[in-house]
């Protein structure tokens, strides 16, 4: 449902030149639905002057594009649009080549003027194509471009100096982006349009060039560190980590792949790794840390004790945790302020099993998400489990695919998750009643690509919706869609 507010301003917006004109005659306070209807509805002339004559110091994607009183839509969860994505962009340019008083038009007052180009926060999906939208690194690649070409072409008078304004983004950069982004960072140095980074995330960069980017960064906007599939090893990381621990407000820390070899471990091996221990103690901030597939066995206790201060989102995916690192764990500082946990590729079957009962038992007052994929849970081990599980009463995500668990298992998980209010996913794998000829325990690779009988497996479905239906919870999801983006990120929980 739209106000009477909403649809009078689409009204307005639907002749552009009027609306410009009429643009300095309406109050600033009209000024926000201004630019969400119109980026919502590509009036491209309009969205542009909007950015021009901009009255507030901070225009903000975050703030204007998602769900508010005047319209339920959130944009920030769609694909932006690029005609209206690159109508900001000219409005940012133009406004850098007006000086602070120009013949024929009102003065742009320095108190009110756009200090903030706030663009962060834009879908990064990464799957669907569609050439009317933008993606992440489409964004990006605009805005370094607009960085470059001011760089390169001043203002237009010159002797006028333009209102500086710096643009957060969020970068995604890989090694055919590399020498590019790196040109847009060093043109915003000195620039009136300022580049900055809130979070950075590089795949497949070499460590040259990672150390060359962070190096670039403003220490005062990073909030997340991201390093995909570098493959970096204790002994790159090394190098790394000090320019990452450089940025003291760094809230959230991705590394994956962090391979050393616990069990046979070399004198070189163990000096990295103490130096990479003694980095993570320079972060004041943290709350987020992602090892994900990183050797880790037996080492949870020597890394989680060097933070200052204790972690609210830890994802430890494949990192072959032992039982003594789950019971390390349940007993840190950190375990009663998880919000999320990923233990995803973990073997929990075993003598892990009680162990990780008592890290849920101490993380249940705020767990919100749970990450449990691949780890060989079976029924057994989850009715087991449930009565500790359940007690996580404000949990909102749960994920179990990949496990074999039944229909049975499935159902009772149903039936006992009723007393968790605020549970609004399940992510659950394809019953084992479904597969024809599984070996047992099943792996979890035949799990995931063995083919299912689709009728049985549609019959699960009707019935597991119809339990949701009679305990009066069909808001509840229960699918097995990894891909779907069900998954919160953390600073959105």
């Amino acid at each position: 449902m739209h106000t009477l507010v909403f649809l009078s301003t689409r009204q307005v917006l639907q002749c552009q030149p009027a609306a410009c004109q009429a643009l300095p005659l309406l109050p600033r306070e009209l000024f926000p639905l201004l630019f969400k209807v119109a980026f919502m509805d590509k009036k491209t002339v309009v969205l542009r002057e909007l950015v021009h004559t901009w009255p507030f110091p901070l225009l903000s994607f975050q703030q204007l594009l998602q769900e508010c009183a005047h319209c339920s839509r959130a944009l920030l969860q769609e694909r932006p649009s690029t005609e209206s994505m690159q109508a900001v962009i000219l409005g940012l340019t133009a406004r850098l080549h007006t000086p602070e008083t120009e013949a024929g038009t009102q003065p742009l007052c320095r108190k009110h003027a756009l200090r903030v180009l706030d663009m962060t926060g834009l879908l990064d999906d990464g799957v669907e194509q569609d050439p009317g939208t933008m993606s992440m690194w489409d964004c990006t690649a605009a805005v370094a471009r607009t960085c470059i070409a001011q760089q390169q072409g001043g203002t237009a008078e010159p002797g006028l100096a333009p209102i500086p304004v710096e643009v957060r983004v969020d970068l995604r950069v890989n090694r055919a982006s590399y020498a590019f982004l790196r040109e847009a960072l060093r043109s915003s140095v000195g620039s009136p349009l300022r580049l900055c980074c809130r979070d950075l995330r590089a795949e497949d960069l070499p460590m040259r060039n990672t150390v060359a980017l962070l190096q670039l960064l403003d220490a005062g906007c990073l909030r997340r560190v991201d390093l995909r599939f570098n493959n970096l090893g204790l002994r790159g990381l090394s190098v790394i980590i000090p320019h990452v621990a450089r940025f003291q407000h760094l809230a959230s820390l991705r590394l994956h792949y962090v391979h050393g070899d616990s069990r046979q471990p070399s004198v070189d091996g163990e000096d990295n790794f103490r130096y990479f221990l003694a980095q993570m103690g320079r972060f004041t901030c943290l709350r987020e840390l992602s090892m994900g597939s990183s050797l880790l066995s037996g080492r949870l206790d020597q890394l989680l004790s060097t933070l200052q201060s204790p972690l609210e989102s830890l994802e430890l995916a494949f990192c072959a945790l032992l039982p003594e690192d789950l019971r390390f764990l349940a007993r840190s500082p950190h375990a009663v302020h998880l919000k999320k946990l990923d233990l995803s590729g973990n073997d929990l079957s075993g003598s892990q099993l009680e162990p990780f009962q008592g890290l849920l038992r101490a993380a249940a007052a705020t767990l919100l998400h749970l990450e449990l994929t691949e780890c060989q849970l079976a029924d057994t081990q989850l009715l087991a489990t449930l009565p500790v599980l359940t007690r996580c009463t404000s949990l909102r995500y749960l994920g179990l695919y990949g496990n074999p668990l039944s229909m049975a298992g499935l159902k009772e998980l149903l039936r006992d998750s009723v007393v968790q209010a605020e549970l609004r996913t399940v992510v659950h794998p394809f019953p084992v009643d479904c597969y024809e000829g599984l070996p047992w325990p099943p792996p979890a690779s035949v799990l995931l690509e063995a083919s299912i009988n689709e009728e049985k497996f549609a019959r699960v479905e009707a019935e597991l919706h119809q339990l949701l239906l009679a305990s009066g919870r069909a808001h509840v999801l229960w699918t097995t869609d990894i891909y779907g983006r069900l998954a919160a990120d953390y600073f959105s929980l």
